[in-house]
């Protein structure tokens, strides 16, 4: 199989994974309980998770691993198991990817705000994230995936902890709201034009809203630097409440899959879904790509 950076420049589209979250709540995880602490308790709901994404036509699979810096899993009483968590997640996904499908380590924000806003210094913010990149690089991922970012300066530290420890390929998606910009105020173009100056492999938008708000944030990206490698996975509409408590999301699998050839038509290498989207969405999206 080519590696990422190779693949990226054959034509087609790679169709990623959908949501890890809902996807083991539906499997059982306890409401609250961080998804990461299955990796190592409930090794076979991580395997099956991955398996049904695979058997969707997903190339790409994330490991279960969006909250696993220090700071995030200090709220579970996990924080002296980091590079244990990753690794494991990583070694899950990679059993049941073999060598036909990518790999990506997922890395989520910590889950504070940086100095000056916050707290937490850059240094303190990088070393989260070159720890957690240790775990997921000895685990055999083929590359990092930073996602779901709104600050520039987190997602610069991210790139550089991950650099202390790893020459791997990595991917940068912020996730912007309905006006625009991610909660920090970054835009599109800010984001594209900073991000793809670091030599990543691709940078994107994730999460959001709605899908045409998160097509609306790719056609400005791709307008102020056509030149970049670009990902999107935005998340199946927006969430509702029915009776007994459970969310369903509005976006259909149907839906999801006519998006996804808009999406390809502004030049999107890497495509899936997050927050609601399941392997029915990423059978979708396979299909309609294939067929388009």
């Amino acid at each position: 199989m080519l590696n990422l950076t190779e693949r990226l420049t054959q034509p087609g589209v790679l169709v990623a994974d959908g949501a890890t979250g809902t996807m083991l709540q539906r499997a059982g995880l306890p409401r609250g309980m961080a998804p990461e602490r299955w990796n190592l308790e409930n090794p076979q709901a991580i395997r099956d998770l991955h398996t049904g994404y695979i058997q969707a036509g997903a190339d790409v699979i994330l490991t279960n691993t969006f909250g696993g810096t220090h700071f995030r899993l200090e709220r579970d009483g996990l924080a002296t198991k980091v590079r244990d968590i990753n690794q494991a997640a990583a070694r899950l996904a990679r059993e049941v990817a073999g060598e036909d499908v990518f790999v990506f380590g997922d890395i989520g924000p910590i889950g504070a705000l940086l100095k000056p806003f916050g707290k937490v210094t850059y240094d303190e913010a990088r070393a989260a994230f070159e720890e957690q990149t240790a775990g997921l690089v000895k685990g055999g991922v083929d590359a990092i995936l930073i996602e779901t970012m709104g600050d520039i300066n987190e997602a610069r530290a991210a790139v550089d902890g991950a650099r202390q420890v790893s020459d791997l390929p990595i991917i940068v998606t912020m996730s912007f709201d309905k006006h625009g910009h991610t909660v920090m105020g970054i835009t599109p173009t800010q984001a594209i034009q900073e991000l793809w100056a670091l030599d990543l492999a691709a940078v994107g938008a994730n999460c959001g809203r709605t899908l045409s708000e998160t097509l609306t944030a790719i056609e400005e990206m791709r307008h102020s630097v056509p030149a970049a490698t670009l990902m999107a996975k935005p998340n199946a509409g927006l969430p509702h409440v029915q009776p007994g408590s459970q969310l369903v999301y509005d976006v259909t699998p149907e839906i999801m899959g006519e998006y996804a050839i808009k999406f390809s038509e502004l030049g999107v290498k890497i495509f899936g879904g997050c927050c609601g989207s399941t392997p029915d969405h990423i059978r979708s999206i396979a299909q309609a790509l294939k067929n388009r």
